[in-house]
């Protein structure tokens, strides 16, 4: 998804809830055989052991697998089955962060020294002139920890090991970024960076008084009874049924050796990238989300307000808004929602701007190529284009 070695690695990484219903029952939807097409494709060019999707179409809705959970024992992908899902975190992390904006606990203007005092103190960073807003849109100028290059470095092959099982707070996250210069001034221009939404969820901690978890809880899992959805911190295991995580542990090898990363600590991806969920809870949760089902008309419209990306070597043909993104396919369609890879899983989350029409889709595996996660969006939502 990302060229560059930091941003790669940081992708390895409620209206009131009173009105916050849910959709009704879904019936099964009829086939999509573009979109089992290019699963079936994946898995059979060796890209992943495994591939699902799931379809969310209204009130219809249609599963799909290629390949296997488990390459040692040969179990079939499964519907309600959890896996890491990356960066698509950050969507979670600035609804939690909106959501206290509508609730009057703090603004999207506010500036970072009103929440982190001192955190900045002895760096080159004006925490003055950096706004949360600017945090969530990835224009804060702020370093991306992930490329500092002693903490990657602990993430690949024989060291990875390790390091799997080490913890990290929030502050020494933030202090390995802050220990270098800025990429730009603050609102300048995108650029991707983890560190922006381990602040954002500081500043939850600070303005709530409670853990960022419990106000991930309180604000989405819970209203939206999103049961295959958690954020672990330190457990370093997956609860639940679950496809093993293979990874190549970045290796440049043409052919690399395979490893399973199922079991680690992603205290290191935090509010950025270390929840773990589900097709179905990814779904519903990007639903009612677009849908105007969790945030008020207001927050919504400032999750939805976008900056572009180009030059930034990101995913192309985006634009970024508060922890969701714009993708326009090569068909011209525009899809919304969000992203991520980490050790031996990459999801894609994206739908509709109304949240009524919405495709998540897995690979148990971290060496695919992006444009597997655009053909099976084209395949989906660019019916016309033959494949």
């Amino acid at each position: 998804m990302i060229a560059s070695k930091s941003a790669k690695a940081a992708l390895l990484v409620t209206a009131t809830l009173a009105a916050t219903a849910l959709p009704a029952a879904a019936s099964p939807a009829p086939v999509h055989p573009q979109v089992q097409r290019v699963l079936d494709r994946t898995v059979a060019a060796k890209l992943a052991p495994g591939m699902v999707a799931e379809v969310r179409d209204g009130h219809r809705s249609w599963f799909g697998s290629a390949g296997v959970s488990d390459t040692g024992t040969g179990r079939q992908r499964r519907q309600n089955e959890r896996f890491r899902i990356g960066s698509a975190s950050k969507a979670f992390t600035a609804t939690v962060v909106l959501k206290l904006a509508a609730e009057g606990k703090l603004s999207l203007d506010d500036p970072l020294d009103k929440w982190l005092p001192g955190l900045f103190d002895g760096s080159a960073y004006k925490p003055g002139k950096i706004t949360i807003r600017q945090l969530l849109n990835q224009t804060s100028g702020i370093y991306a920890y992930t490329g500092d290059e002693e903490f990657f470095a602990r993430g690949v092959g024989a060291e990875w090991f390790k390091h799997r099982y080490d913890t990290y707070t929030p502050r020494q996250l933030a202090k390995i970024a802050l220990a270098h210069p800025p990429t730009g001034e603050p609102g300048q221009r995108f650029t991707y960076s983890n560190t922006n939404y381990i602040l954002a969820a500081m500043v939850v901690e600070k303005a709530t008084g409670r853990t960022f978890e419990q106000e991930l809880t309180r604000t989405v899992i819970r209203p939206l009874r999103l049961t295959g959805t958690s954020l672990p911190g330190t457990d370093p295991e997956i609860r639940g049924p679950h496809p093993m995580h293979y990874s190549i542990l970045f290796s440049r090898d043409p052919q690399p050796t395979i490893y399973d990363a199922t079991r680690m600590n992603q205290s290191f991806a935090w509010a950025a990238g270390g929840v773990i969920s589900t097709t179905i809870d990814l779904n519903r949760f990007f639903g009612a989300l677009f849908g105007g089902r969790v945030l008020p008309a207001a927050q919504l419209r400032e999750m939805l307000t976008t900056v572009p990306t180009e030059g930034a070597n990101w995913i192309p043909g985006t634009r970024y808004g508060l922890g969701v993104f714009e993708q326009k396919l090569p068909c011209g369609t525009s899809v919304w929602g969000n992203a991520g890879a980490t050790y031996g899983s990459w999801s894609y989350a994206m739908g509709t701007r109304d949240g009524k029409h919405r495709l998540t889709t897995q690979v148990n595996g971290d060496w695919a190529p992006l444009s597997v996660f655009t053909d099976v969006l084209a395949a989906e939502f660019c019916p016309a284009v033959s494949r």
